[in-house]
């Protein structure tokens, strides 16, 4: 199981981080020991003193693929999640402005919190109209619309699969809306897809 990872797919969080807006799908990925499951807590990592919060919706692949067309995506993911894409954002912006990759601030042990429960994606009356959240300590910080989206889920699949052999099992984080900010020891996190609680955890 693999997990990738697309940045820069809202306006608002390029224009947030004064990023360039991309015309191809910015790529990363993460290694499944990123993955908190089961509302595991997150502990704070002693290399970073700013990590970030990033919300974004999770694709389940359901079958393999490669050289997917657009037009036939949608049938290689069958159920949507949400989950949380922490970002050392002192070690990212340090590897950036050396030109170097940025892997150990996306990837670290724990960055990838996800929901237990992924909705099945025919729950959905059109998947270009989700409405996300998340809410630390019970206020509202981040907020986000499949209709916002830069590349759309089939867009995605699609572009992946040129790539790389999409296989049953595999995870996309699919972008973050504007809203991302740091998390603190303390922190309660509580991520929804429409009104709909699917993760919850303590920063520790």
């Amino acid at each position: 199981m693999r997990i990738f990872a697309i940045g820069r797919n809202y306006v608002e969080h390029i224009q947030e981080l004064n990023n360039e807006r991309p015309d191809e799908p910015v790529i990363f990925t993460k290694p499944d020991t990123a993955i908190l499951r089961n509302n595991a807590p997150f502990y704070y990592p002693s290399f970073s003193t700013d990590i970030h919060h990033e919300v974004e919706l999770v694709l389940r692949i359901s079958k393999e693929g490669k050289n997917i067309e657009e037009k036939f995506a949608s049938r290689y993911y069958d159920a949507i999640g949400v989950g949380i894409d922490f970002t050392a954002r002192d070690l990212q912006q340090k590897a950036k402005d050396k030109g170097l990759p940025w892997d150990i601030a996306k990837g670290f042990n724990g960055s990838a919190p996800i929901s237990d429960s992924f909705l099945p994606v025919d729950k959905f009356a059109d998947v270009k109209n989700i409405n996300f959240k998340l809410e630390v300590n019970g206020k509202l910080k981040q907020q986000g619309n499949t209709s916002l989206m830069l590349f759309p889920f089939d867009y995605i699949i699609a572009y992946l699969s040129k790539f790389f052999t999409l296989k049953t099992g595999d995870l996309i984080f699919t972008g973050t809306p504007k809203g991302v900010g740091p998390v603190t020891p303390g922190d309660t996190l509580s991520a929804y897809i429409e009104n709909e609680k699917l993760l919850e955890f303590q920063v520790k």
